[in-house]
């Protein structure tokens, strides 16, 4: 038996639409786009995403037909299918391992993202880092677009040595 559930916010007319979300009540102790360092960032990493990488990212387990339908993509407002947000993610901490980890994963302790945007496949990813303590606060942009669609932040367990 297969199943499958879609969730398309704002579509379905099941309840009132929920508010926009708001930076002015964002959560103590987290980033914001508008909390990101005014300063030059530490380091920036650049890596490209393959017109294929949503369907390769399906291996992950989530088929969601957002990622791979363009049908289901125009009914969900976007003009072809979106890349997986944790793939967008994962592109961002890998940038943050090889820049500030020196390549070593385990080096990370937690791992925060806030998605604030799509990101298309085929589109190129610029991560900026910025280190405060054990902590990396990063902003991921769509250089295409010039828009950033992820900011957080990354808890080191220990702060490299090269550093």
């Amino acid at each position: 038996m297969n199943r499958s559930t879609i969730y398309l916010r704002g579509s379905g007319g099941f309840s009132k639409s929920s508010k926009p979300y708001s930076y002015a009540n964002y959560p103590a102790g987290q980033v914001s786009p508008s909390s990101v360092p005014k300063n030059e960032p530490f380091a920036i990493y650049e890596d490209q995403t393959h017109q294929s990488q949503a369907l390769l990212y399906r291996l992950s387990g989530d088929y969601n037909p957002l990622h791979s339908d363009p049908v289901v993509a125009r009914i969900a407002g976007f003009n072809r299918p979106i890349l997986h947000g944790l793939c967008t993610l994962g592109f961002a901490i890998r940038a943050i391992i090889r820049s500030i980890c020196n390549g070593d994963p385990t080096a990370v302790r937690s791992i925060f993202g806030r998605f604030l945007l799509h990101v298309f496949p085929g589109e190129s990813l610029i991560t900026e880092m910025w280190i405060e303590g054990p902590k990396v606060i990063y902003q991921t942009k769509v250089k295409e677009r010039n828009k950033a669609v992820l900011s957080g932040y990354v808890m080191l367990k220990h702060i490299p040595s090269s550093l």
